[in-house]
């Protein structure tokens, strides 16, 4: 018997069988039909619903990371238990017009095929599975060697080092996961993984600029040239190193702009905040101040600024007054600096800026603004004054 043959005999045991039923059972199966798809349906969304509550009790610090893992999470249970009560009704429904579905899994046919798609389900579930937990063990970790790290620096390294390794096993998982799939589907890896190394050979010459960043990330990270957390500038751009990916580092602009570097991109970068920072101040004063007075000062607000309790751990050192630096068009320029801890220079500068002006106002220290002064030659201004030294109706036309 050909295909069409079985197909069309088929069909007509299909019509014999729903022209043989009554009408009181037409309307019985019926009802029980929408009564199974409805609660089939009910329990798909009470399932992505309790799925979602579950997500938020996971384990884990209360970041943006944890959100996105427990919305994906949500999702992949509420699919698959909505995929699960999809098959039951079937199953069911199936039983209510007297199709026997479960016999046809008998078959070495329907065995074949029921036992490939559970044992595909049990890889998606144990693939999901590792996947979350990979990442959760990684950064938990990560975060243990973070508390127990002796200096700040090597904190913020590791809170680097942490998402890049948790990128790396988590793609792992998902390539061998792909690999075992397609197994199961019955292709033959071996001469996919043989291709595979060719086209990755091809696309390692096409893609130099992805390796570039990836090796060149990689020797940021290890150099401790930069980490999550430092004030970088990058070109024209700077801000808060916020993340650094597999070939990106992101940084937060003051104004909340996010610059986002390509790791190639960033041939010279501007570590502002590495170990320690320096604040300098380029303070101008007229030139008819007393400077060795103003270079007191200066010394005498920065020891007052150290000892003060809400600086003092702030300030590593004593300000150091280098003393005059420039002499500018609109007065003399002092130059000093502080040193302080990693990000705290802008805070104790501005505090020293407020300090500063008021103890040059209490001195009479002038802090001199531009002037304009204007210098017209005799001969014009005898024109302009007139023979009599009044201005004339000419000169103010």
């Amino acid at each position: 018997m050909t295909a069409s043959e079985r197909i069309l005999a088929g069909l007509k045991a299909l019509i014999a069988h729903f022209a043989g039923m009554s009408p009181l059972a037409w309307t019985i199966n019926l009802a029980l039909t929408f009564g199974v798809t409805f609660l089939a349906v009910a329990a798909g969304r009470t399932a992505r619903r309790l799925a979602r509550l579950g997500a938020h009790h996971l384990p884990g610090p209360p970041d943006a990371e944890k959100t996105v893992r427990s919305n994906r999470l949500a999702r992949l249970a509420g699919r698959i238990v909505q995929a699960l009560a999809a098959v039951a009704a079937v199953l069911v429904i199936a039983e209510i017009w007297s199709f026997n579905l479960l016999g046809w899994t008998a078959t070495p046919l329907g065995a074949r095929i029921l036992g490939g798609a559970m044992r595909l389900g049990l890889l998606l579930i144990g693939g999901v599975v590792a996947f979350e937990l990979t990442g959760v063990a990684i950064g938990r970790a990560m975060d243990g060697f973070a508390d127990h790290a002796a200096e700040p620096r090597r904190r913020a390294q590791l809170a680097t080092l942490s998402p890049l390794l948790r990128g790396l096993a988590q793609s792992a998982i998902v390539i061998v996961g792909a690999l075992m799939a397609l197994s199961e589907l019955g292709v033959k890896i071996g001469p996919l993984l043989a291709g595979a190394g060719v086209i990755g050979v091809a696309l390692g010459f096409g893609a130099q600029t992805l390796v570039k960043d990836f090796l060149t990330g990689i020797f940021l990270i290890v150099e401790d040239i930069v980490s999550v957390g430092d004030i970088v500038r990058i070109a024209d751009s700077g801000g808060l190193v916020e993340q650094m990916t597999l070939r990106t580092i992101r940084l937060r602009d003051f104004d909340g702009t996010v610059h986002v570097f390509p790791y190639s991109e960033a041939q010279v970068l501007h570590n502002l905040t590495k170990s320690f920072s320096y604040y300098v101040f380029d303070l101008q004063v007229s030139y008819g101040s007393d400077l060795d007075a103003a270079l007191a000062i200066m010394r005498r607000v920065g020891a007052r600024l150290k000892a003060d309790p809400d600086f003092a751990d702030k300030i590593l050192e004593p300000i150091e007054v280098v003393g005059v630096d420039n002499l500018a068009d609109s007065g003399v320029v002092l130059k000093a600096r502080i040193k302080t801890l990693p990000l705290q220079q802008w805070n104790v500068g501005r505090e020293y800026n407020r300090r500063i002006k008021l103890a040059f106002d209490e001195a009479g220290i002038e802090i001199p603004f531009p002037h304009l002064k204007i210098v017209m030659p005799e001969r014009q201004v005898a024109e302009l004054a007139g023979p009599h030294g009044a201005p004339t109706s000419a000169g103010l036309a």
